[in-house]
């Protein structure tokens, strides 16, 4: 089969797309055809080497997407041909993946291939935030970095859908545009003083901010209020200041760190949470943009293009 790997860490320029064995499938594994794979910041930093990693040279990135199951291993739950989705199983960008049976999403028909690898790992992401790491409430003021981004545009939905009240923040107009277009009360630029603009519009600071930047996290908790609380899930903008817990105690405010690994626990678990986000996209109570797509093949100018901050939904790759 052909896969997109790499053999040393660094620049797009070390991915490779070659030929290589076919996985072995060991037991209570299934093998599956991908149709569509989703692309994320994570799989860049595995590739420059600091981030979690299975396997061996060549490495495989990729841990999202969804295809076709076209061996059942004598799993009695599953027969050639049904569709299926992840978002936790690991050397994704292949053409032909193991899939763990306790890792398998059923996808509806209803639910596109390409729709399957935009939303689950971004969309699930987003529905943690909103639902455990804060229990978002009606009435509530919630501000959320880069919100024109993937998981940006779906936790500005799902909290709408919950009640609050959204501020987004964006590096552009263009940026801007997208992220009112998916339901944000007020957008601001960070080259504009945002934290000066959040407090305008809401004198007494934000009950929940959502920092998916980390160099901007003690920045996110000048405009928190008092109890309020600070979702750190993400270091886009690189590594966050230390924050004093002198100043949680003095202000009641609460810093949570994020990590959807410590949610998609059990099988129940993923099917239970996709299945939420397929009934609010199939009742359209949540729009997706359409996701740029590249060919697996071209892997190199899909990580660039990712990391040029360009791109403002997904990106996916398709085998």
């Amino acid at each position: 089969m052909k896969a997109l790997t790499f053999s040393t860490f660094g620049n797009s320029d070390v991915l490779e797309y070659i030929e290589i064995p076919t996985p072995i499938l060991k037991e209570e594994e299934i093998l599956v055809e991908m149709r569509a794979i989703g692309l994320n910041f994570a799989d860049v930093y595995r590739r420059k080497g600091n981030y979690h990693l299975k396997g061996n040279p060549p490495f495989i990135a990729g841990y999202e997407g969804s295809g076709v199951v076209v061996d059942t291993n004598n799993n009695p739950d599953f027969k050639i041909g049904d569709r299926i989705a992840f978002a936790d199983v690991p050397f994704a960008n292949a053409e032909f993946v193991a899939v763990p049976v306790s890792n398998v999403i059923p996808l509806p028909e209803s639910i596109s291939f390409e729709t399957a690898a935009t939303i689950l790992l971004q969309g699930l992401t987003a529905h943690y935030l909103a639902t455990d790491s804060h229990k978002t409430k009606i009435g509530e003021t919630v501000l959320i970095h880069a919100s024109a981004g993937g998981v940006g545009q779906f936790l500005t939905q799902i909290s709408k859908l919950l009640g609050a009240k959204v501020i987004g923040l964006t590096s552009s107009k263009e940026k801007a545009e997208i992220a009112l277009q998916n339901g944000a009360d007020k957008v601001f630029l960070y080259s504009e003083d945002w934290k000066s603009q959040v407090l305008s519009f809401c004198p007494n600071g934000v009950d929940v901010v959502y920092d998916s930047i980390g160099s901007t996290l003690s920045d996110s908790f000048e405009v928190t209020k008092n109890c309020g609380q600070v979702v750190f899930f993400g270091m886009a903008g690189g590594d966050p200041d230390f924050i004093n817990p002198r100043m949680l105690m003095d202000t009641s405010k609460t810093l949570t760190g994020g990590d959807l690994w410590s949610y998609l626990t059990s099988k129940e678990e993923r099917i239970k949470r996709a299945h939420q986000l397929f009934d609010w996209i199939n009742s359209n109570q949540i729009t997706i943009a359409e996701p740029t797509v590249f060919k697996l093949s071209e892997g190199k100018q899909a990580h660039d293009y990712l990391e040029s901050r360009k791109s403002t939904g997904k990106i996916i790759l398709i085998p």
